[in-house]
């Protein structure tokens, strides 16, 4: 097998640091990457299993590529699919060599030796329950002024309609100074932004019990060279006000905070198992809304779940109100495997789910319109993110998560990575124009 390989990578951004991680690993054994799958020997494919027929997607892509089997190539399937559907994938796609689930990446390097020797069953799909997390000096970042840390893996929630547990296993935190170590050696490294990641990312427990997840935020806000702390995503069930007094005393930390609420109705977040009520969620946002710094807040939501009535669509609609997310990122509910709510009678009828999902979104374009409106004539740091030479704009983030698109007077436009301040021009629901002050 020439040790050259190709991956792709389907999901969220934990599946794209695992990736990140992944790739660094496979370089470390000596593989090169390549962009094709035609000059591969070791082709991978990454895999969600969040969104609906993710599984098929999958599959698709293996029978797309499988006569390049013929050509000596071998395939793997890693990530939430490969650990959902098991050895399943074996006998749906034969000529895949290699199914691993996340919770078995730090046995990559030994699985890879079994592969170059000629196995051509190989698994790592045993270690749910495994205290371990998949560490590695070896990350090849894609981006090389953000940089992301993933600081707990895993998932004790169990909500009724979500497959995490079941596929990328247990809550198992790293400890604070290996978080920190990492986060030291990115900062020398030049990076000046950092995001923290876990699917719960404030349910983070330092296995040696010397930080909080809010003590953990401030300390990487304090290395030197680091201008940016971001952290996604977070559960309400272990939202703590020190997390926000933690925003508010370290400039570092961005004033943006991600809390999917998923139902505005305390029956549906009954039903999906979130293991709080609609004023249990509100006195969050209080905190949040008390902070001394504008701290923008964004959520996910889910229509349609099994149950949901009339009524419930109105409560989170009045909640998106209430709460005046500054964005949202909304589905239809889809059954999924292995999970409670699969076995719930899927009462809503898809054009119904269609219905209330454009109600909610029509209903937020307005609040988002009017909370972007607020930001006219004011002035904002931005990190360069890129550049759209037809409209001769750049593209940047403030530290709220808001796309800024902005034009400069300078002959020579900023570079990616740099930071630029721009005063507010025009607004728009999902984004806003600005200029870029002369330095």
């Amino acid at each position: 097998m020439s040790k050259t390989f190709y991956i792709e990578t389907f999901g969220c951004q934990m599946n794209a640091h695992d990736s990140e991680k992944v790739i660094g690993t496979l370089e470390h054994e000596g593989y090169s990457r390549v962009q094709d799958e035609a000059d591969a020997g070791l082709i991978l494919y990454n895999t969600c299993s969040i969104r609906d027929k993710a599984e098929q997607k999958v599959f698709h892509r293996l029978n797309e590529y499988k006569k390049l089997q013929g050509e000596g190539k071998k395939f793997a399937v890693i990530g939430c699919v490969a650990q959902q559907e098991g050895e399943k994938i074996f006998d749906k796609a034969p000529y895949v060599s290699l199914v691993s689930g996340s919770a078995s990446y730090r046995n990559l390097p030994q699985m890879l030796a079994r592969l170059e020797a000629g196995e051509q069953r190989i698994t790592g799909l045993d270690d749910r329950q495994t205290d371990e997390t998949f560490e590695t000096p070896f990350v090849a970042r894609t981006n090389p002024h953000r940089g992301y840390i993933t600081i707990i893996e895993g998932c004790d929630k169990f909500c009724a309609y979500c497959v995490v547990p079941y596929t990328r296993g247990k809550e198992r935190s790293r400890t604070a100074n290996s978080v920190l170590d990492e986060a030291i050696r990115m900062a020398d490294a030049g990076f000046t932004e950092i995001q923290l990641l876990g699917q719960n990312v404030n349910s983070y427990h330092d296995p040696s019990a010397k930080m909080t997840f809010a003590e953990l935020l401030a300390a990487v806000g304090s290395i030197p060279g680091i201008r940016r702390v971001r952290f996604t995503t977070s559960h309400p069930r272990d939202f703590t006000k020190d997390i926000v007094d933690a925003i508010d005393a370290v400039p570092t930390l961005c004033d943006h905070v991600h809390l999917p609420v998923q139902s505005g109705s305390t029956n549906v977040l009954r039903a999906m198992a979130r293991e709080y009520t609609r004023d249990w969620y509100l006195e969050r946002i209080s905190w949040i809304k008390a902070a001394k710094r504008n701290i923008s807040i964004t959520s996910d939501i889910i229509v349609g779940f099994p149950g949901e009535t009339e009524e419930d669509l109105e409560q989170t609609a009045t909640l998106l109100e209430e709460v005046g997310y500054d964005a949202i990122f909304a589905f239809k509910y889809s059954p999924r495997p292995n999970t409670p709510a699969i076995n719930m009678a899927d009462s809503i009828p898809e054009e119904v789910k269609v219905k209330r999902l454009q109600i909610l979104l029509d209903r937020q374009r307005e609040t988002q319109r009017l909370n972007y409106e607020r930001h006219l004539g004011e002035v904002m740091e931005l990190m360069v993110e890129g550049h759209n030479r037809q409209r001769n704009q750049v593209i940047g983030r403030s530290t709220q998560n808001k796309t800024v698109n902005f034009t400069t007077t300078q002959p020579i436009l900023p570079a990616t990575g740099s930071y630029v301040s721009v005063r507010i021009t025009q607004t728009f629901p999902n984004s806003l124009l600005g200029e870029a002050l002369a330095s």
